[in-house]
């Protein structure tokens, strides 16, 4: 099983607005509204891609039992922890006529310490009984930087490997204890190693740099360029199709539970980040967060290429 931990989960409430302009009323031609947050995107997509998962993390208040009752209706096991307060709105304005997207994400709840606590026991539970656990997105309020490292830490005493997809603090942070898998873009990975890369040979040698810390999997991810991936101490540039985006919200989590799907395959390193390359891509193409095709996923992984960097 793959568990996906989500601390600030959401309502992902997509509209789409032709020349949505600011300061003036437009109406809405389309509109969606889903279960969000990254892990559970993360969770969406490999239950599509017939992986056996379960979404947790932190749910609150009315938006709480949405977010539980979406799930629910998918068809996606979830062990959340409720807490006081509501869980966040994260609105996302399309407009196709602009080719502009506009993002307005709530704070979410504050998290107490007694909700820390149970949390951390819901996890070392469900990692007894998963081969990987992810870790994805923001922290909410309420909780130390140095969180995701505790509960990768309890994730691998109790059997699974640890995925980390943050930003920030909580990245920095979490790298300490040495998940498997990490996937920072560019500024991320900058911001980590707190010097410049204004090259491709720049991330490059970050990359390097963090597998030599002994984390197995880094990917860059460079949006239409592609990505730059480390696996085992080599360095590949991975090469995508162009397509023609719906909606790019949601690909990062589709890439890594692409990746982590290939990795539970036991695949090798190379068609780990072309696997996720392509079901990154494949969720692009869908107005929903989080949504993939098997036939879109195996025609974008025909016309990926990964070479040595």
């Amino acid at each position: 099983m793959i568990t996906t931990v989500t601390l600030n989960a959401a309502i992902d409430k997509t509209y789409s607005v032709k020349s949505f302009e600011m300061d003036r009323v437009s109406r809405v031609t389309d509109m969606i509204a889903v279960p969000g947050g990254k892990g559970i995107n993360v969770a969406r997509v490999a239950r599509l891609l017939g992986e056996p998962v379960t979404a947790a993390g932190f749910v609150a208040g009315f938006n709480g039992q949405f977010i539980r009752s979406g799930l629910d209706t998918e068809g996606i096991s979830h062990d959340f922890t409720e807490v006081p307060g509501e869980s966040r709105l994260c609105l996302t304005v399309l407009d196709a006529d602009n080719g502009t997207q506009t993002e307005l994400l709530e704070p979410g709840p504050v998290i107490a310490e007694n909700s820390l606590l149970t949390l951390k026991e819901k996890v070392k539970e469900l990692a007894g009984r998963s081969t990987h656990v992810c870790f994805s997105g923001s922290l909410p309020l309420g909780c130390p930087p140095s969180l995701y490292a505790e509960l990768i830490t309890l994730a691998r005493e109790a059997g699974a490997e640890a995925v980390l997809d943050a930003s920030g603090d909580a990245l920095a942070a979490g790298l300490e204890a040495m998940p498997l898998l990490i996937k920072p873009n560019e500024h991320e990975i900058v911001r980590l190693l707190g010097r410049p890369a204004s090259s491709d040979d720049d991330l490059a040698a970050c990359i390097r740099e963090l597998m030599q810390r002994g984390i197995r999997h880094v990917v860059v991810s460079l949006g239409a360029r592609g990505a730059l991936a480390g696996s085992s101490g080599r360095v590949r540039r991975v090469a995508i199709p162009a397509i023609r985006a719906v909606n790019p919200v949601g690909s990062g989590d589709a890439m890594v539970a692409g990746m982590v799907t290939a990795l539970r395959q036991g695949r090798s390193d190379a068609d780990v980040v072309r696997f996720g390359a392509a079901c990154g891509s494949a969720n692009a193409l869908q107005m929903q967060a989080g949504v993939v095709t098997d036939e879109d996923v195996e025609r974008i992984f025909r016309d990926i290429t990964v070479t040595d960097y």
